[in-house]
């Protein structure tokens, strides 16, 4: 999908691809590197999800505008995609000319929803969804180490990849349990596949 992507933007005489990443993380790092105007952001990425991704790339380069891209388009993973901070957001069955389109619209700054959603109902639903989503209890890192326990890893493999210590992870899935009124760990990684922040296998 990535290479039909980068062949589809390439046909456009005033668009290049500068990069194509496999991770959240890796996504991060090149934004900085390349400093692109626009990403095409998948929301189902391994080690940092596109929606986290999106947050910090915002915070670190306000100039780079993000298009969502995802299999997800009920109204919460819509709304914390762009609560984040991504200015469009399309489904993956998009057609070519509905992709490029967002493209333009968040290159010039502003949003574009496809499907159903428009300009207009941007706010009532960003402002119904930041009141009812239990993540905003959660800071940044500790949704990515959500994450990441969810996709299986140790404590220890968390706190080497994080450059954190394994008694610092503890205490990052200790407040999380507490901030979400969880009683044990398998609470915790159920309530992170029912969120989406990690897809079920």
């Amino acid at each position: 999908m990535a290479e039909g992507l980068r062949k589809l933007v390439e046909t456009q005489s005033d668009m290049k691809v500068v990069a194509v990443v496999e991770n959240g993380s890796e996504a991060v790092r090149r934004t900085t590197e390349n400093a692109p105007d626009v990403i095409l952001m998948d929301i189902a990425m391994p080690v940092l999800n596109g929606t986290e991704a999106t947050r910090i790339i915002r915070e670190r380069h306000p100039q780079t505008r993000v298009v969502m891209l995802s299999a997800y388009t009920d109204s919460v993973h819509v709304c914390r995609a762009l609560q984040a901070g991504a200015m469009g957001y399309i489904a993956k069955k998009s057609v070519a000319k509905e992709v490029i389109d967002a493209i333009r619209v968040a290159h010039n700054g502003r949003h574009y929803l496809g499907g159903k959603l428009t300009e207009g109902l941007i706010d009532h639903v960003v402002h119904k969804a930041a009141s009812d989503d239990p993540l905003l209890r959660l800071s940044s890192r500790e949704r990515q180490v959500l994450q990441m326990l969810a996709e299986g890893n140790s404590s220890a493999n968390i706190a080497t990849a994080l450059s954190l210590s394994p008694k610092t992870v503890e205490t990052y899935r200790a407040r999380m349990m507490e901030k979400l009124d969880l009683d044990d760990f398998a609470s915790l990684i159920r309530f992170a596949i029912q969120h989406g922040i990690t897809p079920p296998e």
